[in-house]
Order: C-alpha cells, then sequence, then structure tokens
C-alpha cells in the first residue's frame, strides 16, 4: 500500500527555509568549492547507512546531480553560475542541519525539502547541464569514447555544445524570473 502526502509550504515555512540556507551559507563562507562539495557528498554516503523512504532517497540522486554539475571539468561551468550552485550546496555541508539526520525516518526529511528548494531554484542549471551530458554520453558512445573520461576534459566536439548549453542556461533563468512571478529566495545575486 503506497500513500501519497502533499507538504505545502507557507511564506513562514519557507523563511524558516531561508533562514537555514543562510546560516549555512555564512559558516561556508571561507569553504573552498571543493570543500563544499565534498561535505555534501558526505550526505550521499551516509545514507545507505540508515533506512529513508523512497521519497527522500529520490531527492538525495538530485543533490548528487548538483554536485556534479559543480564538478565535471569537461561542462566548465562559469564561475557566477558556479557560484549559485555552491550557494546551495552550502546547506548541505552543514552536518547540524534542521532535522539531524541520525533520527531515523525523518532525519533527511528537512535535506530532501531544502533539494527540492534547491532544484527549483537551479532548474535552469540542471537543465542545461543535463541536455549538455545526455548529448556527450550520446557523441561519445558513437564516437567509441568512455563518457567517463570526457568529465574531466573539454574536447573540440563538445565545446560548441558546452556553450550552447550555458546560454540556454542563462535563457532560462531571465525568461524564469523575468515575468514578474517568482524570484529566487535561497540566495541572492549581489
Amino acid at each position: 500500500m503506497s500513500l501519497d502526502i502533499t507538504i505545502q509550504l507557507g511564506d513562514e515555512d519557507l523563511e524558516h527555509f531561508i533562514e537555514a540556507m543562510r546560516k549555512a551559507q555564512a559558516k561556508a563562507a571561507g569553504m573552498a568549492a571543493d570543500a563544499i562539495t565534498s561535505a555534501a557528498s558526505r550526505l550521499l554516503v551516509d545514507v545507505p547507512k540508515v533506512k529513508v523512504p523512497a521519497f527522500i532517497r529520490d531527492r538525495l540522486e538530485k543533490l548528487d546531480t548538483m554536485i556534479q554539475l559543480v564538478k565535471d571539468e569537461g561542462y566548465g561551468l562559469p564561475d557566477e553560475d558556479r557560484q549559485r550552485v555552491l550557494s546551495c550546496l552550502a546547506y548541505f555541508s552543514d552536518p547540524h542541519d534542521i532535522i539531524p539526520d541520525s533520527v531515523p525516518v525523518i532525519g533527511f526529511l528537512d535535506d530532501a525539502i531544502m533539494i527540492e528548494l534547491c532544484v527549483r531554484e537551479l532548474r535552469p542549471e540542471i537543465e542545461a547541464y543535463s541536455d549538455f551530458v545526455l548529448y556527450r554520453n550520446q557523441e561519445a558512445t558513437r564516437r567509441g569514447v568512455d563518457p567517463a573520461s570526457l568529465r574531466t576534459q573539454r574536447v573540440d566536439w563538445l565545446e560548441t555544445r558546452r556553450q550552447e548549453a550555458h546560454e540556454n542556461m542563462r535563457r532560462r533563468r531571465r525568461d524564469g524570473y523575468g515575468g514578474g512571478g517568482w524570484q529566487p529566495t535561497l540566495f541572492r545575486m549581489r
């Protein structure tokens, strides 16, 4: 038997998560990008050690995508955009988040909620990266190259596609914010 549960976060609820994100970002302010991604990656290492519900496990997979978005040298995310992603990952680099991960069943609930909020804010970045990775994998297979070897290098045949992905990311972000509706809440670009 499965059960659908919907969680609706109001403005006060969101403010609680925004404040938690701001505190995490302040703590991570002096950390190098590698330290932030390594700390966030530890969360993924800890998950198999405890039993978590499938809906939380699904969201944690999205965290891995955000980490790879920063670490993938073949994609070469521009610095300004890289900082946006690192700003979101800052929350996951703090072992003292809202609900301690060691609490059975719900310890990763706050992480899952924060991942959803981050994915919403980083949708243009994630979509552009996913498009690029799909193309890279297809082309690598077609050319008889191991796609994993391309994560740490740039090759000429991918450069145009990489630039297109970055431009699509900026367009999606501009179109998403420019409609007068939703604005980023977890971090502000200065």
